[in-house]
């Protein structure tokens, strides 16, 4: 709005950049533009201010289809005053001289200008289409025939309002009719839902069962794989007790051959020991048989007091060692006798 101050007798009018102002003395134009600042005396002055920027209408109206079903459409309008001048001869957009407000609404009668022609084209666009068809593609087609309508229709342009866009939000039925129509897709998402948890749950059970399957053919395969190691091990034991045991009777052999060597080697060293011993036995016997030959040999032919002698010698080699002797005559009475019965040729 128009920024008006006041002084004693006269006022002062401060337009914006998107309001046009007109300012009449009489029936004579004083001042007339956008964006003016003027001073004027209120008690003779009329002032209009029609707004000359794009402004956005919200749209709201329900209609009906070909098959008598109740729809609502929703859109915004974006307009503006295209002619001002010829705006403010058709509404009243005249403001207070003191205050700067609109005496009436001007607005609101331009909106439900604007609304109600919006909603004469746009039923008489689905009066004639069905409610699928409507719902399906009447969002394009009923904001091409409500922009169209709205441009050419003539309370508009005698009003000098230009219809810049129109915008449809949506196009809604009933809510009872709409959640019939979501039915059937709601009951196909929900098949497609459930067709594919059973699909799921399927997979799942396969899965399951190979993994199953899977597990019972490792057990069968560590099966056969523990039959083969404990069939290999026995055949390793099998093998290693032959080997101990041909190695023990090798070792037997061995042990049996190097004790009949020691006892060949034994029996030949006895032998040859015990021959050692016959042969120095009888070299000694012989030895002796030599010397006692030699002795008789050299006793023979002495006479008995050599031989006396030579007895007394080997007596006295043969007897005890004697500490003290006494000899009384009667011994070597005695002993003298038997020398000489002794020594007395028979």
């Amino acid at each position: 709005m128009a920024d008006i101050s006041r002084a004693p007798f006269l006022c002062h009018l401060r337009g914006t950049p998107t309001a046009y102002i007109r300012h009449q003395r009489g029936t004579a134009v004083a001042h007339e533009g956008v964006g003016l600042v003027f001073w004027y005396r209120p008690r003779t002055a009329v002032i209009s201010e029609v707004p000359v920027d794009d402004r956005e209408l919200a749209v709201l109206f329900h209609a009906r289809t070909a098959d008598f079903q109740d729809v609502a459409v929703q859109a915004t309008v974006t307009y503006r005053i295209a002619d001002p001048v010829l705006a403010a001869t058709r509404l009243d957009f005249g403001i207070d001289p003191e205050l700067g407000t609109w005496r009436e609404k001007p607005l609101d009668q331009l909106a439900g200008m604007i609304n109600e022609s919006a909603q004469e084209y746009a039923s008489d666009l689905l009066a004639r289409t069905s409610l699928t068809t409507a719902l399906a593609e009447g969002v394009p087609v009923i904001r091409e025939r409500v922009t169209t309508g709205l441009r050419g229709d003539a309370r508009l342009v005698q009003t000098g309002v230009s219809v810049v866009g129109v915008r449809v939000v949506a196009v809604r039925p009933a809510p009872e009719v709409e959640k019939a129509l979501r039915t059937p897709t709601r009951e196909q998402i929900q098949t497609e839902a459930d067709r594919a948890t059973y699909g799921r749950r399927a997979l799942a059970v396969e899965q399951e069962r190979r993994i199953a399957e899977n597990e019972l053919q490792s057990k069968i395969e560590l099966a056969v794989r523990a039959e083969r190691l404990v069939t290999q091990e026995g055949a390793n034991e099998q093998r290693r007790m032959t080997e101990q045991a041909a190695a023990a009777r090798i070792a037997a052999a061995a042990e049996a051959e190097r004790a009949q060597t020691a006892a060949r080697s034994q029996a030949e060293r006895v032998r040859v020991e015990a021959a050692a011993q016959a042969e120095a036995l009888r070299l000694v016997g012989q030895a002796e048989a030599d010397a006692e030959a030699a002795r008789v040999a050299a006793v023979t032919g002495l006479d008995s007091s050599a031989v006396v002698a030579l007895a007394v010698r080997d007596l006295a080699d043969h007897l005890p060692a004697i500490g003290a002797l006494t000899i009384t005559p009667d011994v070597v009475t005695e002993a003298v006798a038997r020398f000489v019965r002794a020594g007395t040729p028979r």
